[in-house]
């Protein structure tokens, strides 16, 4: 396995720590594109592998949070923002209440008109830089909600309107987000994998043992489709968060961790 010199990978033994250590770097991040250019402006993911680093992130005080703008990289379509798994409702109660951010911009899943709520989005989203977006890898390997039956490393799109695949829907009840696979909406409004290579830094947490086959395509199977998880030995900056059980499937783990881009902590 030859990985890119981009991308940096982190090891923990301990979630709390996996999350406490993103965060901090995240903060860095975040705080040199507001010294940079005055503001910054984040992609957020959401989801069980993201809490532990955001629970973090929202503590440290020394960002000018009132000089960051949020975004968020999907939305079920069809559910409100007060549904228990919508993904507003997790931002708006793990992040923005508690930093109250400059700007918190959201995707409209249960918008009249969902496709020209998710172009409206798009427009504001891109209408300058990311700096930074925060990207989970799922256990079929999606990104966002690009699934491998819809994911197109030069999508045209920005942002689009997917059919789930049934591995990810199942997810999304194991999580216990859902009480069963048929409350599980069939589609999505999602940030495009062409839309996740405008940000200029990805901060990628990826614990849990059920991720380590995810973890291990996207490393070491071929940059493809099939696992879009791939696409981060594509990107110009990405750092990989991990634990024990999530990259026990890696075959050449030994080797790597002398090397000063894999780091045990």
């Amino acid at each position: 396995m030859k990985l890119p010199s981009s991308l940096e990978i982190r090891v923990f033994d301990d979630n709390r720590l996996l999350g406490i250590r993103a965060a901090q770097q995240a903060a860095h991040l975040i705080s040199e594109a507001i010294a940079a250019r005055g503001k910054a402006r984040i992609l957020i993911a959401t989801g069980n592998s993201q809490i532990g680093m955001m629970n973090a992130l929202v503590d440290h005080s020394e960002v000018d949070w009132s000089r960051v703008e949020g975004f968020h990289l999907d939305e079920y379509v069809g559910i409100s923002d007060q549904h228990p798994a919508s993904f507003r409702l997790w931002i708006r109660t793990r992040f923005e209440k508690r930093v109250r951010p400059g700007l918190m911009a959201y995707l409209p899943g249960d918008a009249p008109d969902v496709d020209s709520a998710a172009a409206a989005y798009a427009a504001k989203l891109f209408s300058e830089p990311i700096d930074l977006a925060f990207v989970g890898i799922g256990e079929n390997g999606h990104i966002a909600f690009n699934d491998p039956p819809v994911a197109d490393f030069n999508d045209p799109l920005d942002i689009k309107r997917v059919t789930l695949d049934e591995p990810c829907r199942r997810q999304q009840v194991g999580e216990g987000h859902f009480p069963s696979f048929d409350a599980v909406p069939k589609e999505a409004l999602t940030v495009t994998c062409s839309g996740l290579l405008k940000a200029r830094s990805w901060v990628s947490c990826v614990p849990d043992l059920r991720k380590a086959r995810a973890v291990k395509d996207s490393l070491e199977g071929p940059i493809s489709h099939s696992c879009p998880g791939s696409l981060i030995r594509r990107h110009p900056h990405v750092s990989l968060y991990l634990d024990q059980a999530s990259a026990s499937l890696l075959s050449d783990r030994s080797a790597l961790i002398h090397t000063d881009r894999f780091m045990v902590d």
